[in-house]
């Protein structure tokens, strides 16, 4: 069983669903996902990803399709059909309720993408010693952390890597695209949750109309993620935008510029190549529940990732329109600051691994469930 909320999880399930498929053709494969890992034959039991949240203030609105969710998938995990192995896929608060059922019942559970311990919440860690088999961690001071901590671990590196094998060419996604000449592109890639869009979207607009002011003959490109509709994207008036649907890795090669909603699009955007400044912004309740809890003075993985401030980052109060505009302009103003964090995101791709992460995943996947690796 496999089992992922929010879109890039789904992204990240359907790496591992079709290395699982290459390396056990007989294997059966079901669970909660999205579109990418319906389509690599995980047979679904339930969708949320279009309802995912952060969590916090903005998750209460989902949470009785949640429990609905939790209820139907702790059925199958402790039921007589019980899978040989649970892989649950980053969402750690619903995902470490269903791992405490499945170690209960006797199935072994990985953790693919494992929550951000070094991040937040620390005290997870304990937790995650009790009702995980195997961390699957996805950056390299992860093992080490979860050895200390007593944990199973093994490194795979980011799925993000298998990920990006099949992203265009810059050249290629400016054909793509449509898009020529030297007039400067900006791509807008406002996240995968419909309250994300809603936070960030307007103050990319306002930042937008900013550029256009001082590059008259700029374009912007939307990425529009699976799990967001249309209508979320309205943004009427000048300057134009064009929505791009399903083709976020090409709106990233294809851009000078990105303004993009902190996740793991900053990562991928980082491992394309890309220069971008971060945006998010959170329910006042949400920033005073959550900020006593974060350990890190970043929130964008890129700048994790790299353990210093490459990039932007603009956040809560500090998210304006003419902040971002601002940052926009200087970056797209200053071919140094541009080529400064290209610079930096070279050093990514070496720090995270090799191509090939799903295939790693999944041999450790199948031992667990064969019962040949070591449980807790």
């Amino acid at each position: 069983m496999l089992v992922a909320g929010e879109a890039s999880g789904d992204l990240h399930g359907a790496t591992l669903a079709r290395a699982l498929r290459a390396a056990a053709p007989g294997a059966r494969l079901s669970g909660m996902g999205g579109r990418r890992m319906a389509a690599e034959g995980v047979e679904l039991l339930v969708d949320v990803t279009a309802a995912a949240s952060m969590g916090g203030t903005e998750a209460v609105g989902g949470m009785p399709a949640l429990y609905r969710a939790y209820r139907r998938l702790r059925a199958v995990v402790t039921g007589p059909d019980r899978p040989d192995a649970l892989v649950v896929i980053d969402f750690p608060e619903f995902n470490l309720r269903l791992a405490r059922a499945a170690r209960r019942a006797g199935v072994a559970v990985a953790y693919f993408i494992p929550p951000q311990v070094w991040a937040w919440r620390p005290w997870r860690v304990r937790l995650i010693r009790r009702v995980v088999s195997l961390v699957l961690a996805v950056f390299p001071f992860e093992t080490a952390l979860y050895r200390r901590a007593g944990v199973p671990v093994a490194f795979v590196g980011h799925p993000v890597l298998d990920a990006l094998a099949g992203a265009p060419s810059r050249a290629a996604a400016r054909k793509e695209l449509g898009v020529d000449g030297d007039a400067p592109v900006v791509g807008l890639v406002p996240g995968s949750r419909r309250h994300e869009v809603a936070g960030v979207l307007p103050m990319m607009r306002e930042a937008a109309a900013l550029v256009v002011a001082a590059h008259p003959d700029a374009r912007f490109l939307v990425a529009q993620a699976p799990t967001v509709d249309a209508e979320d994207l309205r943004v009427a008036g000048a300057p134009p935008f064009r929505v791009v649907t399903g083709r976020t890795y090409a709106v990233m090669r294809a851009a000078d510029l990105l303004l993009v909603t902190s996740g793991t699009a900053t990562l991928e955007a980082a491992l394309l190549g890309t220069p971008m400044v971060v945006c998010y912004r959170l329910s006042r309740l949400s920033e005073l529940l959550f900020k006593p809890l974060v350990r890190v003075p970043w929130i964008s993985l890129a700048n994790i990732a790299l353990g210093r401030a490459v990039v932007p980052e603009l956040y809560q109060r500090g998210l304006t329109g003419q902040a971002l505009g601002r940052e926009a302009l200087r970056l797209l103003d200053s071919p140094a600051a541009l080529a400064g964090q290209r610079e930096a995101f070279g050093e990514l791709a070496g720090q995270l691994g090799a191509p090939g992460v799903g295939a790693r995943a999944a041999r450790h996947v199948l031992e667990l469930a064969a019962g040949r690796a070591a449980r807790p």
